[in-house]
């Protein structure tokens, strides 16, 4: 085994009791999206099915087959068995397996960087349908438990859905602790529901035989291609598996799926099937039809707890992917407000949970319920799990050292099955479908706008810099009037002069006695360890270079890293410190290089920015900016 994937081990060696406690923990956290697929999946799957005609009992077995063996191939062999052990330094999701993967070949890739940004962008879509599907879904049963409310729907998830987001700002600590208990009573009531109906026809467990899906396949042409995207949404959060790898480890995420989350879903599934095939009017909401009329209003509550659930991982997941797109330069700086003091990863971004809820809004007021909802759901996630499995290629073949073959002959099924529920959630386009390609592919040109523009402005500014080394020679030779203290610059190019430097002398005309290059890194790896954070490099009497780096999942403060240089010989009194930051003012150029809409929305990200001061966590006080106009 590679030494990456021994990092999850480390974490697996806890006591059982830490155990049993992480494992509850994903319970409540990984599996609220896939969990609550029940609710709709099995009822649309089944209506693409019947195309309007009664559901017969080849539909019913052809479906759960379907549904069975999905989760068998996609969440079970490929998430839970395979990619769990691809964890870079024991951090999974899209981008960890997308720096994972580059760091395998030992180079920027290209793909990699543009499957990466395109899973990436398709998770953002993800994330938005999911609370807009699951609370409606959940909602949708006061339906059935009083008619007279039926107009009442809509509005009533709405409201929940902003009170979801207005509470994220407060964090999700304590809400948190309530998470696993309340998934656990979920997943033993659809395990009950499941089992009380089995009993109405217990030939349905024949649909555990794979003939029955091939056979509805095979005997359905394009509408069994069509069943196949409402299929797909029993899988859909699977791959919230793999991105929250680092929060609980391999061993409670795999014994949690394996030995109770699957289980359950398998036999409420089943006992939906059942019901159908003893009751076909049933298939109007199979879900809720499996409990009798007075427990209706109770499981509305618990279903809508569990939607919210569902919903929370899947915002706070978009939280942390942001966060470390930004980190890894593919977006500008955002405001990053930390929630707990305790634990890093609980994070809030204000920007992004407002354009959450707006198009989490837009999505409930155009599609108004979970059917019309789960046309546009699906295509997300498979386009996700399409990128993770060609990525997963090169860390098997580079990284676990087997042979291009052999890589090819484990992943090529996976990734062909991925491309079967691509092509199947596509001909939903025009359905809904195109909603989350909408928002993904907004996603993909503010990236790829924000990689392009920001190198030519690196291209430029690298014309018209000194070289550092000439600029210390030439101040040695005249030097001007020496000011005590330190003087840091921040720069992203160590071996040129910062700007701030340059209008420091040219305008103060002065040079602090300890002047600090310093010059920011993201490592391809979530975390950095403490010994590797700083280096120092004095390259003159007054003059040194330090580098500090940061894993492209944690937070960038300065003023702690350069605390840690106190040990390499520097003496760092905050007090006595002044950080000069160049603030950038962008006007655009006709011979940019990208086209005029490009430069515009370039220069409107770059004013979007958070400020490097907020964003470095260096106190505002100790920071002096030096505006510079600069066209692209």
């Amino acid at each position: 085994m590679t030494a990456s994937a021994t990092s999850t081990e480390g974490q697996e060696t806890k006591s059982t009791s830490g155990f049993w406690g992480l494992t509850l923990g994903s319970i409540g956290v990984v599996f609220g999206d896939i969990g609550t697929s029940p609710l709709y999946a099995f009822r649309e799957a089944a209506h693409g099915a019947a195309q309007g005609q009664p559901v017969s009992r080849m539909i019913v077995l052809g479906v759960l087959s379907l549904i069975l063996w999905s989760l068998f191939i996609v969440v079970t062999a490929k998430y839970v068995l395979l990619l769990l052990r691809a964890d870079n330094n024991g951090e999974g999701g899209t981008l960890s397996l997308m720096a994972l993967g580059q760091r395998a070949l030992g180079r920027r890739s290209l793909l990699l960087m543009s499957l990466g940004v395109i899973g990436a962008s398709m998770f953002i879509g993800d994330s938005m349908i999911t609370p807009a599907i699951s609370v409606l879904s959940a909602v949708e049963g006061l339906k059935l438990a009083a008619p007279a409310l039926e107009h009442y729907v809509v509005p009533l998830t709405v409201m929940i859905l902003v009170v979801l987001f207005a509470v994220q700002s407060k964090g999700t600590a304590r809400v948190a602790s309530a998470f696993g208990p309340v998934m656990v009573t979920w997943f033993a009531c659809l395990a009950v529901m499941g089992l009380v109906h089995i009993s109405d026809d217990p030939s349905v467990l024949a649909a555990i035989n794979p003939y029955y899906a091939v056979q509805f396949l095979l005997s359905h042409g394009t509408v069994g291609l069509v069943t196949l995207g409402a299929v797909f949404l029993a899988v859909t959060g699977g791959e919230a598996l793999y991105a929250d790898l680092g929060h609980f480890g391999r061993k409670p995420i795999q014994s949690a799926w394996l030995f109770f989350v699957l289980p359950a879903l398998l036999i409420n599934y089943f006992g939906q099937g059942a019901l159908v095939l003893s009751d076909p009017a049933a298939i109007e909401n199979s879900f809720y039809r499996m409990v009798p009329e007075l427990l209706l209003l109770p499981l509305v509550v618990l279903a809508t707890a569990a939607t919210v659930i569902a919903s929370q991982a899947v915002i706070t997941g978009a939280y942390s992917l942001v966060s470390q797109a930004v980190q890894l330069g593919l977006l500008p700086r955002f405001e990053v407000r930390y929630t707990s003091e305790s634990h890093a990863g609980q994070i809030y971004l204000p920007r992004v949970n407002r354009l959450l809820l707006i198009g989490v809004m837009l999505l409930v007021l155009l599609f108004r319920t979970s059917s019309n909802l789960a046309s546009a759901y699906g295509i997300a996630v498979s386009t996700t799990m399409v990128a993770d499995g060609i990525m997963g290629f090169v860390v098997i073949w580079k990284l676990w050292n087997l042979r291009a073959a052999v890589a090819a002959a484990v992943i090529a099924p996976f990734v062909i099955v991925d491309m079967t529920f691509f092509a199947a959630n596509l001909l939903k386009l025009l359905e809904g479908a195109w909603v989350p390609l909408l928002f993904g592919a907004a996603m993909v040109v503010t990236i790829w706008t924000w990689r392009r523009g920001s190198a030519i402005l690196m291209l430029k500014t690298r014309k018209i810099e000194v070289p550092l080394d000439d600029l210390i020679a030439s101040l040695e030779k005249r030097p001007p009037h020496i000011v005590k203290g330190t003087a840091v610059f921040l720069t992203s190019d160590p071996t040129s002069v910062p700007t701030a430097l340059l209008h420091n002398l040219k305008h103060n005309k002065v040079l602090h006695e300890h002047n600090v290059i310093l010059t920011i890194e993201t490592a391809q790896t979530p975390r950095v360890d403490v010994a590797e954070r700083v280096r120092m490099e004095k390259i003159s009497e007054k003059f040194s270079k330090v580098r500090l780096r940061f894993g492209f999942m944690e937070s960038p403060n300065v003023p702690r890293a350069l605390a840690v240089a106190r040990k390499l010989g520097w003496q760092f009194d905050i007090m006595s410190t002044s950080f000069f930051v160049s603030r950038r003012s962008l006007k655009p150029s006709s011979q940019s290089g990208m086209p005029n809409w490009q430069d515009h929305l370039f220069i409107g990200l770059s004013r979007s920015a958070n400020d490097a001061t907020d964003y470095f966590q260096i106190p505002t006080g100790r920071v002096v900016e030096v505006g510079t106009q600069v066209t692209i």
